[in-house]
């Protein structure tokens, strides 16, 4: 049996809805059919998602000192309450279709937790999970990586959000996930380094085909 084929972009920073408009087309061309599993890896412009179940009052600064500080503001189609993006922070947005074996949004969301903790244990760095908080952890209490993903016909969109080198302040303008007692870390803060976005990128892509492929 021949192994799915996956197309793999690069997109380096790019703003958010720009990210958006190709990741649903690619998307909508996957579900026809029309089109190989892919993968989009790139950073994003400072933004601030909501997802389905978000709660505004999450977010700590009002839109025009947002729009002051040029953060933008979207609500996204994906699971989750909301989360900041930034540079030095890899996001991934798998668009894959499912096979039959791993029809399981728990074992899918499972899947990228482990995809991240095995990234970042090239760092030195031990990740894990925490009961009933999606997301890769470091010691229960600082989140690491954030997922939020999005599934129709099995065919996947969104995705995680994995931080590198990432300036935490931008998440002083949210309460991140909606989790007030818990905070957020990078790869940086964890390990003493920080590491190009281009390596962190090369071990994400080879992780993912691992787990995936």
């Amino acid at each position: 049996m021949n192994k799915p084929e996956l197309e793999v972009f690069r997109l380096g920073r790019i703003s958010y809805g720009d990210s958006m408009k190709l990741m649903q087309e690619r998307f909508e061309a996957r579900l026809r059919g029309e089109v190989a599993d892919a993968i989009f890896l790139l950073e994003h412009e400072p933004v601030l998602t909501l997802g389905r179940s978000a709660d505004e009052s999450n977010i700590l600064i009002d839109r025009k000192r947002l729009a002051e500080q040029g953060v933008e503001v979207y609500h996204s189609g994906r699971g989750g309450d909301v989360t900041y993006h930034g540079p030095g922070q890899l996001v991934g947005y798998p668009v894959i279709e499912l096979p039959k074996e791993r029809r399981d949004v728990r074992k899918y969301v499972h899947d990228i937790e482990e995809l991240m903790i095995r990234v970042i244990a090239e760092y030195g760095i031990r990740g894990g999970r925490l009961d009933g908080k999606i997301g890769t952890w470091i010691d229960e209490n600082r989140k690491i990586g954030a997922i939020g993903v999005r599934l129709s016909k099995w065919v996947t969109s969104h995705g995680f959000a994995l931080n590198v080198s990432t300036d935490m302040q931008g998440f002083e303008l949210i309460i991140p996930c909606g989790l007030k007692d818990l905070g957020v870390t990078s790869i940086e803060r964890e390990s003493g380094q920080a590491p190009s976005m281009k390596e962190v990128t090369d071990h994400a892509e080879r992780v993912f085909r691992e787990i995936f492929y």
